[in-house]
């Protein structure tokens, strides 16, 4: 083969490379998110104790399965049974709080953008019903969406096949770690009745795997949703590897 002819093929080669990369997404660009927040009180009530719907969401344009996903979790955060059936829209759970809800009673939903990295998105859900009691019941959720498999991520689908014991053993060397930090491990009483437990709420931030913890798990209501966290470096061999951040 001629010379010329070596470089006219290399030139086709790498114009179609550059076509190729041209339409295959750019997932160290993170997604543009709208916010959409809004707060209502129920309709023709003047006084201060007007119930009220508080929600402060997220939308993606250009990601319309995550998009469904977040108000999906959002209206899962509505129930305070399991059994409840899921209304049909955020607007709808709205209308129908207001329409039934008793003086002084709110309710707080919020999506916010944790991180965006390596392909995923995480998106922190929280939730806050205050029904008139001492203190409101507040609700923590993740949702971990991988951009490349257009879905959000369980706990198994993070983890290499079996080793689910060695990811809890591994949380539980970082609530060990918690304990000391905090010095609450010299109190034996709290060691006690606040003993580990595993969470649904996992969540692959950048710099660690973070675990939230619902109030009243693993340490009193005061103390709010505990955050530990989990480096990448001890689940080595535990997590997929092409799920750890470039950067760890």
């Amino acid at each position: 083969m001629s010379l010329l002819k070596i470089a006219s093929v290399a030139c086709i080669a790498l114009t179609l490379g550059a076509c190729q990369s041209l339409f295959q997404p750019n997932y160290s660009t993170p997604l543009e998110a709208t916010r959409d927040a809004s707060e209502q009180s129920k309709p023709d009530c003047t006084n201060a104790d007007c119930p009220l719907v508080n929600i402060d969401t997220v939308h993606f344009a250009k990601e319309p399965k995550l998009d469904a996903l977040i108000e999906q979790r959002l209206l899962e955060m509505t129930r305070t049974r399991s059994s409840d059936p899921l209304p049909s829209s955020l607007a709808t759970y709205r209308e129908q709080f207001l329409s039934t809800a008793a003086p002084r009673n709110s309710m707080y939903l919020q999506a916010k953008v944790r991180e965006q990295h390596d392909g995923l998105v995480i998106i922190e859900l929280s939730s806050y019903l205050d029904q008139g009691a001492t203190h409101g019941e507040p609700g923590r959720a993740f949702i971990n969406y991988s951009r490349p498999q257009q879905k959000a991520l369980s706990l198994s689908d993070m983890l290499l096949p079996g080793k689910e014991e060695a990811f809890w053993k591994a949380a539980q060397v970082a609530h060990n770690s918690w304990l000391i930090s905090t010095r609450l491990s010299l109190e034996p009483e709290f060691v006690k009745r606040y003993p580990f437990q595993k969470t649904p709420n996992v969540a692959l931030t950048s710099g660690s795997v973070t675990l939230k913890y619902p109030t009243t798990t693993i340490a009193p209501y005061a103390l709010g949703h505990i955050e530990l966290q989990i480096p990448y470096s001890r689940l080595e061999g535990i997590i997929k590897p092409e799920l750890v951040p470039a950067r760890s």
